[in-house]
């Protein structure tokens, strides 16, 4: 995949276009991008993707510092990587970008920069300013203009249609499971060893405390979980757990993400690392004491172990 930013100076042979943000690029997405490499195929056209960075929320919400995002650009790009997409084109989103006319946009940069033939666009995808390109708006000026639009509608499973929100709100409650079978792959975090005031080494679990990489990425529910840690080119079993401590820190609401890898002794502060959340073992508990948080983490443990193999 042709990675583009901006769309000056670009030349495709029978585009077939789609536009979204792609937060999680989760199996809806899928859905639609296998849509969109069938209908290039059809047309022997090349396949492109537009998106928009920053998430267009970032600039035009008022709380802009409490946006959650399931991937971030990079994390969005081998994403789209791995759907066969030929072209990805990135956009910078910027408060005069979104007073464009969606209209202005179909004339100018669609047809007039990107040349689309085909224009695919979710069930409920609008996009130009307050969201007035909508499919049957911008159907009327397909017509005008030449190209062909087609609606893929959203993919549905237990009972909902896949969506970033959807995602993002199981996330946040605890139900893990239910968020990577809609993503179609395990979420993951990645961020920086940092030290930390090594409690878990004083009780026999060390741990790695970890700051996120990108302060917009959603950190899921306070709790324990199996996860797989990437590390040095190694993939690594071990346990992590977020929240604020409670049973050490009694009088903190700081938030800590800390990970304690099975059978690992190395030292890697300052090293980038890769959570992948495999399993959610349960919520965060305040224990009376040290002990019994020690033994509570051996069936956390124990339990990890198991349901990682």
């Amino acid at each position: 995949m042709k990675i583009h930013h901006g769309y000056d100076s670009l030349q495709f042979i029978n585009p077939v276009v789609t536009i979204g943000i792609f937060d999680g690029v989760h199996r809806g997405h899928m859905a639609l991008l296998e849509k969109l490499i069938s209908r290039a195929q059809e047309s022997n056209g090349e396949s492109v993707v537009m998106t928009f960075n920053p998430h267009p929320r970032l600039v035009l919400d008022n709380d802009s510092g409490h946006l959650p995002v399931l991937s971030t650009l990079e994390e969005k790009e081998t994403l789209l990587a791995k759907s066969g997409t030929d072209h990805l084109i990135i956009i910078e989103f910027t408060s005069g970008f979104s007073r464009m006319k969606a209209s202005d946009f179909i004339e100018n940069v669609l047809v007039g920069k990107i040349g689309t033939k085909h224009l695919i666009v979710g069930h409920d995808h609008h996009f130009g300013y307050q969201g007035e390109g909508n499919f049957d708006n911008v159907k009327i000026s397909a017509g005008k203009m030449g190209f062909v639009i087609e609606k893929v509608e959203g993919l549905e499973t237990d009972g909902v249609v896949i969506s970033s929100s959807r995602i993002r709100e199981a996330l946040q409650k605890g139900r893990l499971e239910d968020a990577n079978r809609w993503l179609g792959y395990s979420y993951s975090l990645s961020g920086t060893v940092v030290e930390g005031k090594k409690i878990g080494r004083r009780i026999g679990f060390p741990t790695a405390n970890i700051e996120p990489r990108d302060k917009y990425k959603l950190v899921p529910a306070y709790g324990v979980y199996a996860v797989e840690v990437h590390e040095g080119g190694s993939i690594l079993p071990g346990m992590l757990s977020i929240g604020t401590n409670p049973t050490v820190n009694k009088n903190s609401m700081m938030r800590s993400i800390e990970v304690h890898i099975f059978n690992f002794e190395m030292e890697i502060y300052g090293r980038e690392i890769k959570i992948v959340f495999r399993h959610r073992l349960r919520d965060e508990i305040k224990f009376d004491n040290t002990d019994e948080l020690a033994s509570q983490m051996m069936i956390d443990r124990d339990n990890a172990m198991r349901m990682l193999k």
